[in-house]
């Protein structure tokens, strides 16, 4: 009489199905050896579950450090966007809210270049002699209004030597538009680091930074 041979699929369907099997055969977990996980030498059935069970471990504990970490670094900037908030809303004057948000942006989201361009009037003459309400270029201005998203990555072209003020290059930027239902003007981040900014990364923060803005810049123009 002929015995059929069971294959592998056959067998862990077996095991899988008779869970009890290694309940009543104890015996084999230690005669039983396989090749060890780390290449040295062959191991008992017990031991290697135990090997395997110490790796789901030591996964588990990295995978929960890096969401601790990641959740100290959100609770962290949820902070200082509340403080960025806090700061644009007790600002007395333009002036005061300019330079509360580019030192803001500077020392706490390590942002050493912040600007604002605005194309949209002023709601008073003095405002109007502002830097930030200046002419615009208009080959960036028309690039900016075609945005309908923050730009992130380098400089484009050449009107980009127009994003900064006093002429100053960097080596990466997020150019943000202002507005709500229209755009008004932009908010420039840029950095030295030609990495800081890249074409990809995610914009949230960069979209809420402007609904902030562009709340707190209603005062100002008409």
């Amino acid at each position: 009489m002929e015995t059929k041979s069971l294959n592998e699929d056959e067998v862990a369907a077996f095991l899988q199905q008779n869970p009890q099997f290694f309940e009543n055969h104890a015996d084999l977990l230690a005669a039983m050896h396989v090749p060890s996980a780390h290449g040295k030498g062959a191991i008992s059935l017990a031991e290697r579950q135990q090997v395997a069970q110490r790796d789901k471990i030591r996964q588990l504990e990295r995978k929960y450090s890096e969401l601790l970490t990641i959740g100290i670094e959100n609770d962290e900037t949820g902070n200082k966007v509340h403080q960025l908030t806090l700061g644009l809303l007790n600002s007395a004057d333009f002036t005061a809210l300019n330079q509360m948000l580019v030192e803001t942006l500077r020392e706490n989201f390590n942002v050493p270049y912040v600007n604002i361009k605005l194309w949209a009037l002023a709601a008073d003459n003095d405002l109007s002699t502002q830097v930030a309400f200046e002419t615009v270029d208009e080959t960036l201005k028309t690039w900016v209004l075609s945005l309908d998203k923050p730009y992130c990555g380098n400089a484009l072209n050449d009107s980009f030597q127009y994003l900064l003020n006093d002429g100053v290059e960097a080596k990466s930027y997020a150019v943000i538009p202002l507005g709500a239902t229209e755009t008004i003007g932009f908010l420039v981040l840029a950095s030295d680091d030609e990495k800081r900014f890249y074409p990809g990364m995610g914009t949230l923060f960069l979209q809420r930074l402007n609904e902030l803005l562009t709340s707190a810049l209603s005062r100002y123009v008409s």
